[in-house]
């Protein structure tokens, strides 16, 4: 149970309500233990002695002990809600911070199903044992301990019977427990495999049915979910063993207690009143140990959980800001790659760029081609340090990347990628989310100059438009320009275009490209554009164009001297636009 220890941690800031809900408690616990006492006075002063204000006098402090008992229990339960609800919304937000500082190797090797699951099955499950804590997890132990004593106090020979079952308790609990937790492991993994399924399932549900393979994801849900339910019944099965032997063995302690009562009652050691308040005590006893061997299942899930979302907040970022990192100043947009080899894996292997040199002078425009799988989108990723190098150096205006904070290095920085990511909102939230506060010329300067804004006003609500979720209502074509209008309202001094046209046409595709050479000469500073892309007619006026192949520099140079020079570029030429076969400059 070291990981949930180490989740309570959360309830710290809440110490002072944790702390009253425990006092109101042990209030309830002491209320509660008064009434077989008091039951043994009615039996043996009141019925016993036919002493009815004996029988009346304690029935009025029982109500009242009753009542007391009652807004006791109200007050803790309202305060350990209060604790548990603010728990569970603080380690949402742990979590949700601790992504944000996450690489993007992070977000590969923890996916998204497994983190949605995190932050709401497991959170959940923990939160409910903060609040059983408070409660029952605490009453169980402190109503034991009390009932033990009261029964000692009323009857040592019934107090040593009890003291025999203990053993046999606690070996079932530890050997219950020793099985459970795996068995609870295993179910939050079927569930993270669910959710995978599923998520994919309802974000690719277009393409399901365009390839016809609804069968083929009822069966891989299926067998996903027919996984999870199998592991569920197995720890039911398990949890539905251990309650009957717990009863068995609280119910032979009862029949024992009744059978050794009995007879000293019989032969006038104890009175039919403490006969009758040994075994509500000895009951208080056993039944909350029977409501501990309950809690086993949750206990183990939580503990399960728990170590689950600590794989989360104790995770390292792949990319740290180095201490005494400096802010960029002056920025002049020179981006170089010095001798830069990468891998996705942690030990370098299977590199995906080896040995890269390549200079972005201030306000050029590089093109990068290649085949799918050449590195391209890998190349560009290291500028912003979504990832780190393996070897080497990426560096702006003579700076290591990795000696910059990041939040100075990102912001001069624009990106769009080919799969536009939109936000639940207005077309308008959605291009100033980079600077909620430009102003609307400057809204629509950008979209004009991402040939966005046609087709933007042609919406009756225009700008205010919303998206739906992922930008649902909207072509591909239209999401790229949105996004390519959200890179360029941040002002960058290094703009970056991963393959960001694709789903445009060549026509719009030629006018943006006019349109973001009139904006960046309009501007006060130039901007280093680096710009991938797979059709070739989006590079031609590029100042440098980049061909990649298998992760290295194939060639370097302008457009004419690459089809002279570059037999790779050659053929990406002919195949493409075709020219009989034979290069021409």
């Amino acid at each position: 149970m070291r990981s949930l220890r180490r989740m309570f941690g959360f309830v710290k800031p809440y110490r002072a309500k944790a702390i009253t809900a425990l006092i109101l408690l042990l209030g309830m616990v002491g209320a509660d233990l008064l009434i077989p006492r008091l039951t043994q006075r009615i039996i043996d002063r009141g019925i016993t002695a036919q002493n009815m204000h004996v029988i009346a006098s304690t029935a009025v402090i029982m109500v009242g002990i009753a009542l007391l008992s009652a807004l006791f229990s109200i007050a803790n339960t309202i305060l350990s809600v209060r604790v548990a609800q603010s728990f569970a919304a603080d380690v949402r937000s742990g979590i949700v911070r601790k992504v944000q500082t996450f690489s993007f190797g992070n977000l590969d090797r923890l996916r998204t199903g497994k983190l949605l699951v995190r932050t709401t099955s497991d959170v959940n499950m923990v939160q409910s044992i903060v609040a059983m804590s408070l409660r029952i997890l605490t009453r169980a132990p402190v109503w034991v301990v009390g009932s033990v004593i009261m029964l000692v106090l009323t009857s040592r020979r019934l107090s040593i019977l009890m003291a025999c079952f203990l053993p046999f308790i606690a070996v079932v609990i530890i050997l219950f427990m020793h099985k459970a937790q795996p068995l609870f492991l295993s179910v939050q993994r079927a569930l993270d495999r669910l959710n995978g399924v599923l998520q994919e399932n309802l974000a690719g549900m277009r393409l399901i049915k365009a390839f016809v393979r609804v069968g083929h994801e009822k069966e891989r849900f299926g067998d996903a979910n027919t996984k999870l339910m199998m592991e569920n019944i197995s720890v039911m099965e398990l949890m539905a063993l251990l309650i009957p032997t717990m009863l068995l063995i609280v119910n032979l302690g009862v029949v024992g207690a009744v059978w050794l009562g009995g007879a000293s009652v019989i032969n006038g050691t104890l009175t039919l009143g403490e006969l009758v308040a040994s075994i509500n005590y000895m009951s208080f006893a056993l039944f909350p140990i029977l409501m501990l061997a309950g809690m086993i299942g949750p206990l183990s899930a939580a503990d399960a959980s728990s170590a689950r979302i600590l794989e989360v907040l104790d995770a390292d970022a792949d990319v740290k800001e180095r201490e005494g990192a400096r802010s960029l100043e002056n920025v002049k947009g020179r981006v170089a790659f010095e001798n830069v080899s990468f891998s996705y894996s942690r030990d370098g292997n299977d590199p995906v760029l080896k040995g890269i040199n390549l200079v972005a002078e201030p306000g050029e425009t590089v093109a990068i081609l290649g085949a799918t799988g050449a590195g391209k989108s890998s190349l560009i990723h290291l500028i912003p340090r979504f990832y780190d190098v393996n070897a080497g150096r990426v560096i702006i205006d003579g700076i290591d990347v990795r000696d910059i904070e990041l939040h100075s290095l990102r912001t001069h920085i624009g990106l769009a990628l080919q799969e536009a990511i939109l936000f639940g909102g207005t077309i308008r939230d959605n291009i100033c989310y980079g600077r909620p506060q430009a102003y609307e010329e400057e809204i629509i300067a950008a979209a004009v100059a991402a040939q966005a804004h046609t087709f933007i006003t042609a919406f009756p609500e225009g700008y205010d438009t919303q998206v739906g979720e992922r930008g649902v209502t909207l072509s591909g074509g239209e999401k790229q320009r949105i996004a390519i209008a959200r890179a360029l309202l941040v002002r960058p001094k290094i703009l970056i275009l991963d393959d960001s046209t694709s789903a445009v046409d060549v026509e719009t595709e030629a006018l943006l490209q006019d349109a973001l050479d009139s904006l960046i000469a309009q501007s006060k500073h130039n901007t280093t554009r680096l710009i991938v892309a797979q059709r070739i007619s989006t590079v031609l006026l590029a100042d440098k164009i980049v061909i990649l192949d298998r992760g290295e520099v194939a060639a370097i140079g302008t457009h004419a001297e690459l089809l002279v020079t570059s037999p790779i570029y050659q053929e990406i030429y002919r195949s493409q636009l075709g020219d009989g076969g034979a290069p021409h400059v």
